[in-house]
């Protein structure tokens, strides 16, 4: 058994980071080399863990969330080398269009583990992979968990908000998740969103609303289509959807789904602008549910919101202490009271001042029962002040126009985040995510249609650092740092007319830092050392010559290669280690699975196939009328293969 904690409170002297800033630039380490150098820099902050997560090495930081109360959170950062590696091809890569990518070293794990995730790993016997169930990297649900190849191409796998375990917002962590990909100077980072919020899809509802996904005010953009979508189909797909006239949608609709005139009428009462399209009412009703506060009751002294690992009280304490101090400020008939009148009153009640001044710090501006607990500074007396406040008042500045029998009323509707959730729902159902007839004619046939597209567009991709610019510069210290790449020539394969050979995928730039003195000698003995520390394919390159220079070994490079000049070595790897050149990239061997589906798709992209057994060209199923929820038949014929056996001459 492990003794780690993972929920373990800071020890004195224990070194911990704030959470809020950790990956800026400067903290905790100046990030100003490559991806690689960066995390290698930053992991000699951590502490490293020996026996942990199957015998990988494993770094540990605390990060410091919140000071009072004191909240902490761990990140652990775990080193996968190639070796140990179950599968030595990324299927992230494949999916995201990565293949041609060549095969990393190494791979580094980001984790932030949640609630759950925490206890499986404590609970799991690292000193024993055999016995081990619960290896980290392996385990789904953490809070946070993101992979980086060495060559800065990485993949974020989950985010998990505070509905999953978690104790922090799913924002706060793509927060953290940026800047850590920003101050590692990561390349490109993709991710598969799958988010899903009350049964609804937030890549559907968001795209609606914003034009993109909720990954988008991030920067993460359309990096891959399924079942063969392109990004012009799909921003096609989503002005149609967004531009879905609302008053067709009310007359059609409104015969089956009852509910839609209604809903409307109310979120049109409270928009100060006119709500034409779909895409202008759920914009409207998501930026409205980012301003309601939030609810954090269910009718009764509810304590749960303020029960916390660290919360040293029991929860039938805490709900006695929070009646109490509800029924003192009742008695104030709703007036500003300061916190020393508040504390004195409840204090013929409660004895134990610890828990009244938890209280009283907690239940400030939160919802309890059918009250609003509002606190404030008193701006001329400095002092902390308490009112309650009737919930139904709550929303009173929310006024709008509703029309009853012809005539304008003024008239209010009190709209709590619970009300939006379930009319965001009922609309999201019923226009959306609808398969009635009546939007599969006319005009309307295009919301399935381009729901489906969106709904298909799952692979996004944000470019942080990207390749570098093919310079050269010279920098401190008598250091020249330029960019240089490598390209395989596979002298026995190609086209048989021409005998020419085929190039190969070439890998992302990297930077080189020579002496300014340096010769071509010593660049190439330098690139062979950097690439072959990064791939594992390269692990015997030998460079030979250079592709786009013509010059002599012993010729200095200052000076002859100019400012903005690429750099491309050409060389060989040594046949002798056994392997095949292709299966050094990603996707393995090239064209194993053979992909040409109906939809358009020609390489794998993650979803269900199914292989034909006499042309053995992959297809999806859902293209080829397989349902999910059906298996695989055993034997499967494609179309095409169909039709050619029904055009064979009968025997005699």
């Amino acid at each position: 058994m492990s003794n780690l904690d993972l929920t373990k409170k800071r020890k004195r002297g224990e070194k911990a980071f704030r959470f809020k800033n950790f990956g800026e630039q400067g903290y905790p380490v100046q990030f100003d080399g490559s991806f690689r150098h960066n995390v290698e820099a930053l992991i000699e902050l951590g502490h490293f863990e020996r026996n942990l997560c199957s015998g990988l090495a494993m770094w540990e930081f605390q990060l410091e969330v919140y000071r009072h109360p004191p909240l902490h959170v761990l990140l652990f950062v775990v080193e996968e080398p190639i070796e140990a590696s179950v599968s030595r091809h990324c299927k992230h890569c494949q999916y995201v269009g990565w293949g041609h990518h060549m095969i990393c070293n190494k791979k580094y794990h980001f984790v932030l583990p949640s609630k759950d995730t925490a206890v499986a790993c404590v609970n799991c016997d690292w000193h024993d992979p055999a016995k081990c169930k619960s290896n980290l990297i392996e385990i789904q649900g953490h809070t946070m968990h993101g992979v980086f190849h060495s060559n800065g191409f990485g993949h974020l796998l989950c985010v998990n908000g505070v509905e999953t375990g978690s104790y922090l917002t799913g924002h706060h962590v793509m927060e953290f998740w940026d800047r850590l990909c920003t101050g590692l100077r990561a390349r490109n980072v993709s991710l598969n969103d799958i988010s899903q919020k009350k049964g609804m899809e937030l890549r559907l509802l968001h795209g609606v609303a914003y034009g993109g996904s909720w990954f988008g005010r991030w920067g993460y953009k359309f990096g891959r289509g399924c079942y063969g979508v392109t990004q012009p189909i799909y921003w096609k797909a989503m002005k149609a959807i967004q531009g879905m006239s609302l008053s067709l949608l009310i007359y059609h609709l409104g015969h089956y789904a009852h509910d839609i005139p209604s809903i409307f009428t109310r979120y049109q009462s409270l928009s100060d602008n006119s709500l034409v399209t779909i895409g202008d009412l759920f914009h409207f009703m998501l930026e409205l549910k980012s301003r309601l506060p939030r609810e954090n009751w269910i009718d009764s002294y509810s304590p749960g919101f303020l029960v916390e690992t660290n919360c040293r009280w029991s929860p039938k304490r805490v709900e006695m202490a929070t009646r109490v101090i509800i029924e003192a400020l009742k008695r104030t008939e709703f007036r500003w009271v300061s916190r020393q009148e508040v504390r004195d009153a409840a204090r013929a009640y409660i004895g134990d001042t610890g828990l009244l001044d938890f209280m009283l710090k907690s239940l400030g501006n939160h919802i309890v029962g059918n009250y609003l607990v509002r606190r404030s500074l008193n701006p001329v007396t400095k002092v902390l002040e308490y009112c309650l406040e009737d919930i139904s008042n709550v929303f009173a500045n929310h006024e709008g126009l509703m029309l009853t029998n012809n005539s304008k009323v003024k008239g209010r509707y009190y709209i709590t985040r619970n009300q939006l959730m379930k009319d965001m729902l009922y609309l999201y159902k019923h226009i959306l995510n609808d398969q009635k007839p009546v939007l599969a004619t006319g005009i309307f046939s295009a919301i399935p249609v381009a729901a489906r597209i969106i709904l298909d567009t799952k692979y996004l991709v944000k470019e942080y650092c990207g390749d570098p610019l093919a310079k050269i510069e010279l920098g401190i210290e008598g250091k020249l740092k330029l960019y240089c790449t490598v390209s395989l020539r596979d002298n026995e394969e190609g086209n048989e007319a021409t005998k020419k050979p085929m190039p190969m995928p070439m890998p992302p730039y990297e930077c080189v830092t020579l002496k300014n003195n340096a010769t071509f000698d010593e660049l190439k003995v330098e690139a062979e050392r950097n690439f072959r520390e990064l791939y594992w394919g390269l692990r015997s390159f030998v460079v030979k010559t250079f592709v786009n220079l013509d010059a002599k070994g012993t010729d200095m490079v200052f000076g002859v290669v100019e400012v903005g000049r690429k750099i491309i070595l050409e060389g060989n790897i040594n046949k002798e280690e056994g392997i095949r050149k292709e299966a050094i990239y990603e996707s393995g061997v090239i064209n194993l699975n053979h992909v040409d589906c109906p939809c358009g798709a020609k390489d794998y992209d993650g979803e269900r196939i199914i292989c034909c057994d006499i042309c053995e060209v992959w297809q999806h199923t859902r293209c080829v009328g397989i349902p999910n929820n059906e298996e695989i038949p055993h034997i499967y014929l494609c179309n095409r293969c169909e039709q050619e056996i029904l055009l064979f001459p009968s025997l005699p």
